[in-house]
């Protein structure tokens, strides 16, 4: 089907690919008409998020859960009630084989990113450091370092910058020596 416009008359062709005679509508045959559709969603809190009423503006922070055509906002503890979705903690640890000064290592972190601070001796089993208070660096041995933390999308960011930076400065020292 399409529209054409034949000396100043619009006209709707509607081919069937048939034997039969070609249907010609004139444009005055046509209506026209508009549709208007509403964009809007809505979605429910429900459970715990839903335990008190927000003031207008104010911000509802929980999971947005998509099912069928409703939208609901719960809670991460409401997750698994609500959902067949669970949620685990996953720790991360990486040994990497590392035969510099751990204090040269700790100096060049420093002078990468803001936040690296010493952990005591009695925390940690011997010399080790946090990076922005969510990777550990721990001293292993006089060949080994290792790296652990709890596995989210900016800790595992962190842990593979850290990691790269121990890569270059592995390369560095082999291709000085």
């Amino acid at each position: 089907m399409f529209m054409a416009d034949i000396a100043g008359v619009r006209v709707l062709y509607t081919g069937d690919y048939s034997r039969e005679e070609d249907c010609h509508l004139c444009a005055a045959e046509i209506l026209q008409f508009s549709l208007y559709f509403n964009s809007e969603k809505m979605a429910k809190t429900i459970r715990r998020l839903a335990e008190k009423i927000p003031e207008v503006g104010e911000t509802v922070s929980g999971f947005l859960v998509k099912k069928a055509f409703t939208y609901q906002i719960m809670a991460l503890d409401d997750l698994h009630v609500f959902s067949q979705l669970s949620t685990e903690n996953i720790s991360q640890r990486i040994t990497i084989a590392y035969s510099g000064a751990f204090g040269v290592f700790k100096h060049r972190l420093k002078q990468i990113f803001e936040s690296v601070e010493s952990l005591p001796d009695e925390e940690s089993e011997g010399p080790a450091f946090r990076v922005h208070e969510r990777l550990t660096v721990k001293y292993e041995s006089e060949k080994h370092i290792s790296l652990h933390w709890r596995s989210d999308p900016i800790s595992d960011m962190v842990s593979d910058s850290v990691i790269i930076s121990i890569l270059l400065i592995l390369i560095l020292i082999t291709s000085y020596c």
